[in-house]
């Protein structure tokens, strides 16, 4: 800078400002500037050569070769538990993993090539769900295994003589213990009357500040989990990651006290992972951390379904499509179908949005695997004309409406449903010479529900195609 300013005053004028055109000025000031600009083009250049080429990027960006050397420090930090360390390897996680919509990262870390991470993030979500209910909340008292074998803890051998009214038995105590022991618990109880009447207390219990940082903690690895989950080398790893999956579940089951954000981010890792997911996981010989079972995490996806925030109905409705592709999981999907069906024709009477482009999507799919779906679908009041609806109104998505109007074909080929589509025989007609974008499918469908009648109301109502 001296030297810049020492030479600025040799030549009687200043150097020109950043952006300034060099033509603004007098002809010496016009040439002051060119040789300013080109000394500092020169020291640029100088600079760009002796930079390292492995300097972290902008702040969105992290090197490629950055996990590569701190994925065991990262991994360290996390299952440490102290705040410093667990911020940094979260704040550092989540640039790695982000990414813009539609952007292709060619230099994502696959979890595979971090060992020990999947594991470490699913357990800071775990530390938060030990203590995520209120205790108004707990109807039955749980056993505390944390420290069973262990006396420094604070909840060891001293756990049940502070807490002798838990009428659940704690494994340190056995069948065993004697008359001697339980006089000394009682007297315990009466020597410290409700100053440790929590069912879990101890030394290291967490006021309000502690327990909303662990919330936030447990938020942040979700959303690194969901981020995870967009990269295709990830795919695999985490649909075949059962604790991974009994923890999405768990979150989604506990929608109602759990954090929004939390469950948001755990609907939207399942569904990235849905084609490849197979349900008979949570029956395998794999090891379970949460027991969590087939119908549970059906029953999960339908009070999803069912909930109150909108937001979550296209989610949940885009996972049960992706869901019934897969063969074995439709002996959990199908004894829900009735219910199913319900919700999904409810959302589509809402206005166009992604959440009745996801029902019609997810139909489209039931409507496709078997022909007990079609049967009771078409039996479901209100579905025909909410599917002619959509079709009508139009969707904004043309891809939406062809799959609804692939509905009513797929529907019409059963000849139990006939006598239940022939009342739209006139609604149908209409749409063949209204819309020539589907009037294709209309014609299939007129000519599928009245050239062929399988018995006499259908030769006496159809007119078309005889």
């Amino acid at each position: 800078m001296n030297k810049r300013q020492s030479g600025g005053a040799a030549a009687g004028t200043p150097a020109a400002k950043r952006g300034r055109p060099f033509g603004s000025g007098s002809s010496s000031n016009a040439a002051a500037a060119a040789s300013a600009a080109a000394a500092a083009a020169a020291s640029a250049n100088a600079a760009d050569a002796i930079a390292p080429p492995t300097l972290l990027g902008p702040s969105l960006h992290v090197h490629y070769a950055f996990a590569e050397t701190n994925h065991k420090r990262i991994v360290l930090a996390l299952q440490s538990g102290l705040k410093s360390e667990l911020t940094w390897a979260l704040n550092t996680l989540t640039l790695m993993s982000f990414k813009e919509k539609d952007e292709v990262r060619k230099d994502a870390q696959p979890l595979a090539k971090i060992a020990g991470l999947l594991d470490a993030l699913l357990q800071v979500i775990d530390d938060w769900r030990d203590i995520a209910l209120p205790r108004v909340l707990v109807k039955t008292p749980r056993v505390r295994l944390l420290g069973a074998n262990s006396a420094v803890t604070g909840f060891g051998n001293e756990y049940e003589a502070l807490n002798s009214d838990n009428p659940l038995p704690h494994p340190s105590t056995g069948p065993g213990s004697s008359n001697k022991e339980a006089s000394v618990l009682k007297c315990a109880n009466k020597l410290r009357p409700g100053v440790w009447s929590f069912e879990e207390d101890g030394l290291f219990n967490l006021d309000e500040e502690g327990r909303a940082e662990k919330q936030l903690c447990a938020v942040a690895a979700s959303n690194i989990i969901r981020n995870f989950s967009n990269m295709p080398d990830n795919e695999v790893i985490m649909a075949q990651h059962r604790h991974c999956l009994e923890t999405i579940f768990q979150c989604l089951e506990d929608y109602v006290t759990e954090d929004e954000e939390l469950v948001t981010n755990a609907l939207e890792t399942v569904v990235n992972l849905a084609l490849l997911l197979n349900l008979r996981i949570f029956s395998s010989s794999k090891p379970s951390f949460i027991k969590m079972t087939e119908k549970r995490a059906v029953q999960a996806l339908m009070g999803m379904l069912g909930s109150a925030v909108k937001a979550w109905h296209s989610g949940a409705a885009e996972l049960i499509g992706r869901l019934i592709i897969n063969p074995d999981n439709e002996p959990f999907l199908l004894p829900f179908a009735s219910q199913i069906y319900k919700r999904l024709v409810d959302i589509m009477s809402l206005p166009p949005t992604d959440s009745q482009a996801a029902a019609v999507g997810a139909l489209y799919n039931l409507a496709e695997v078997s022909v007990d779906c079609r049967l009771k679908l078409a039996s479901e009041r209100w579905a025909i004309d909410r599917l002619l609806k959509v079709i009508k109104a139009p969707h904004p998505v043309p891809e939406i409406c062809r799959k609804a109007a692939t509905i009513l074909e797929s529907l019409v080929l059963e000849p139990q449903n006939k006598p239940l589509l022939l009342v739209y025989e006139n609604a149908f007609a209409e749409m063949l010479f209204g819309d020539p974008r589907y009037s294709d499918i209309f014609a299939r469908i007129l000519y599928e529900l009245t050239s062929r009648p399988s018995n006499k109301v259908a030769s006496a109502c159809g007119i078309w195609g005889m």
